[in-house]
């Protein structure tokens, strides 16, 4: 086999590699529960993160207390997370196998003086250099991301929105 035909070769494997992956995210996104989420926006302090903007996904916690640090102290318990009514819930997992840190976890932090359930592993959403980033928005406002959420993995964000007070979700453009 001539060069030239073994680097055609390996060129369409990759292609279709990155095709069917392509293909599987788009299948998922058409046939997967979705949801709007708040988001808390979150800064890991990486110095080279690109354009992306870091998401902690507000969740409603079902069956899962805050556990305090101190004699006693439980690691927090894998979720389960589901669609009911366009919210995201988090539900503890009934099959349980001890702490696995590549499972889903919610813990519990303070911002704004208001007392939140996120998942721990934050999201990440890309943004176009020309777009301001939107994860400090005015006061008043909360962001808000639309999520593919899978069975067994962290939601995808679609895209994201800003919303007032009571009003509705406005989604941003963001092209």
């Amino acid at each position: 086999m001539k060069p030239l035909v073994k680097g055609l070769a390996i060129a369409a494997v990759h292609v279709g590699l990155v095709a069917s992956l392509g293909a599987k995210l788009l299948y998922d996104r058409a046939n997967l529960p979705r949801a709007w989420v708040r988001a808390a926006p979150y800064d890991p302090n990486l110095p080279i993160r690109g354009r992306n903007v870091s998401l902690q996904l507000v969740v409603e916690p079902r069956g899962i207390r805050e556990s305090k640090p101190g004699p006693g102290w439980q690691p927090p318990p894998s979720v389960i997370l589901r669609v009911e009514a366009g919210r995201l819930l988090a539900e503890a997992n009934p099959q349980e196998r001890g702490y696995v840190p590549s499972d889903l976890h919610v813990e519990f932090i303070q911002r704004r003086n208001e007392k939140l359930a996120v998942l721990d592993k934050p999201v990440a959403f890309f943004i176009p250099e020309h777009v301001p980033d939107p994860s400090g928005g005015p006061a008043g406002e909360e962001l808000w991301v639309e999520a593919t959420i899978p069975k067994k993995s962290p939601p995808r964000p679609i895209r994201l929105g800003m919303k007032k007070s009571d009003g509705p979700i406005v989604p941003l453009e963001l092209r």
